[in-house]
């Protein structure tokens, strides 16, 4: 693009930017785009202590989104805030290296007022279970939870009803979940013969729901799902690092591996999330974030979600920002995201829509209503008009207030766009501290191992052998007889027992009862 001419889009742009001038620490997006110009002094941000109250990333594939998600994390990193995302086809890799300087970049660098530099960021590489190139990240069943694994599965809300039946019987009998033959083992425990008495004492499963449920995990095994659940498991701790340098550690969950099994690692992102807001503590209005996480392909996340699940959804989303933690969903447009998400999400960058359908202008019409009203811009006219790496943007002021409608063009990205050759990324696995922990599987004893103890025939009786001759006797010194310990004195037992000694070690013991059993609000185990 040229330099603008002062024809009033010039006045126009800095009245657009005075609603982004915040004094504090704040995102660089990019320059205000108006009169069909980009405009370098006339800048648009985002405040840091802003991104806790979420955000959306949407458009049509090809306008961008990738690389806008890539400008945030970059940005977030420099300014020590860790990052996750999840990288669905790879492209993400290359933050960890350099950019790739050349003519575009120049343009757009002058085109943003941005003194652009080749940077490479500190990132963790992490794939589900192992499944392809990065440190395994794995969930226990037990903490994973039956609402998030009813979603994994396709149940309907009866059969979900069931499998938290299943999970409270396995809790209340101490049968640990860890992965997935443990659950088939307690699920075939309590159709069988042997376990029926259990059965009818749940009240509320059929043997016809429990032989879904099995055929469903057999399914899920099927597709690889048995890998990404058993231990160890995955800690909240190691998503929120800061590199030596004191950069936030980016953790790229590398998703190319399963990338056919939509279902399964969007809803285990999920759990990533809800295991972060069970376990950080409550910090409330925070000047920076503790962590931003980024939920790629939104949209697959809510195809055929059950109500308890999107009501789980919206109450993290609604409360864990107390956490000091920020969610941005990026999809492709924004009626993939239940209302009541999407209302929670108070900075919007939205790429070019196309309307070449009725659906298609129907989608328009309801994303042009989440707008505020704007004088500077037709905005559904400027929203099927804007070129890649352009998007309309609104955000929060520091006093949270919705900033002006403004038309961006947005920054480079600072690191290497596009995929690192597999040998950088196998050696980046291979170097990371956390490897050690999470490379090898473990396999402790669990529900499968107890309930085969159970259901294993008893061993047949041995023969006992014939009685020795009595030895003959000899005479000798008179055995002195053993001397008989006293009784315990009237009043010691009821000592013991309401000491203050005994009495915390009760309290303690039922305590950690307590928490293992305790669940949060996708039935996630609370493991604190």
């Amino acid at each position: 693009m040229s330099a603008p001419t002062d024809d009033g889009s010039t006045s126009t742009a800095a009245a657009i930017a005075a609603g982004y001038a915040f004094t504090g620490p704040a995102l660089d997006l990019g320059s205000v785009v108006h009169g069909g110009q980009p405009h370098p002094d006339a800048q648009v941000r985002v405040p840091l202590s802003m991104m806790t109250r979420h955000g959306l990333i949407a458009g049509a594939t090809g306008t961008g989104k990738t690389k806008t998600l890539q400008l945030l994390a970059e940005q977030l990193s420099a300014q020590g805030v860790p990052v996750v995302l999840a990288d669905v086809k790879g492209d993400l890799t290359g933050l960890s290296q350099p950019g790739a300087p050349g003519d575009r970049i120049d343009r757009r660098a002058a085109d943003t007022a941005d003194d652009w530099t080749p940077t490479g960021y500190p990132v963790e590489y992490l794939a589900l279970g192992g499944l392809g190139t990065g440190v395994p990240v794995r969930s226990t069943i037990t903490s994973f939870g039956p609402v998030l694994l009813s979603k994994v599965m396709g149940l309907n809300k009866t059969q979900e009803s069931s499998l938290g039946l299943v999970f409270h019987y396995a809790d209340r009998a101490g049968l640990p979940l860890l992965d997935l033959k443990d659950l088939r083992s307690v699920i075939s425990w309590l159709v069988s013969d042997e376990g029926k008495a259990d059965l009818a004492g749940l009240g509320g499963l059929s043997k016809a729901t429990a032989g879904v449920i099995l055929r469903n995990l057999v399914g899920l095994q099927d597709l690889g799902g048995d890998v990404f659940f058993g231990e160890p498991e995955w800690q909240t701790a190691d998503l929120l690092r800061t590199a030596p340098d004191g950069r936030g550690v980016i953790s790229s969950v590398e998703l190319t591996a399963v990338q056919d099994r939509p279902a399964l690692f969007s809803t285990f992102l999920m759990w990533l999330l809800a295991d972060l807001f069970e376990e950080l503590p409550e910090v409330g209005e925070v000047d920076e974030p503790k962590l931003v996480f980024f939920l790629d392909e939104a949209h697959l996340l809510f195809n055929g979600a059950s109500a308890a699940f999107l009501e789980s959804v919206t109450q993290t989303v609604r409360l864990i920002r107390s956490k000091g933690v920020g969610v941005f969903f990026v999809t492709q447009n924004p009626t993939d995201v239940p209302a009541p998400v999407l209302g929670q999400l108070g900075n919007r960058v939205q790429h070019a829509l196309r309307a070449f359908t009725p659906d298609d202008a129907t989608a328009l019409k309801k994303t042009v209503k989440t707008y505020p009203r704007s004088d500077a811009y037709d905005v559904a006219e400027t929203l099927t008009s804007l070129g890649t790496g352009e998007a309309v943007i609104t955000v929060l002021s520091e006093r949270g207030a919705p900033t002006p409608v403004a038309w961006t063009m947005l920054r480079a990205p600072r690191s290497f766009m596009g995929a690192v050759e597999p040998a950088q990324l196998q050696a980046a696995v291979a170097a990371s501290p956390l490897l050690a922990t999470y490379g090898t599987p473990v396999d402790r004893e669990s529900a499968y191992e107890r309930l085969a103890v159970r259901l294993a025939p008893p061993p047949a009786p041995v023969p006992a052998p014939p009685p020795a001759p009595a030895p003959e006797r000899q005479p000798g010194p008179r055995a002195e007889r053993p001397r008989r310990e006293p009784a315990p004195e009237p009043g010691m037992v009821e000592q013991v027992l309401g000491s203050s000694a005994f009495r915390a070690f009760a309290r303690s013991a039922a305590s950690a009862l307590g928490r293992e059993i305790t669940r949060g609000v996708f039935g996630t185990r609370r493991r604190r």
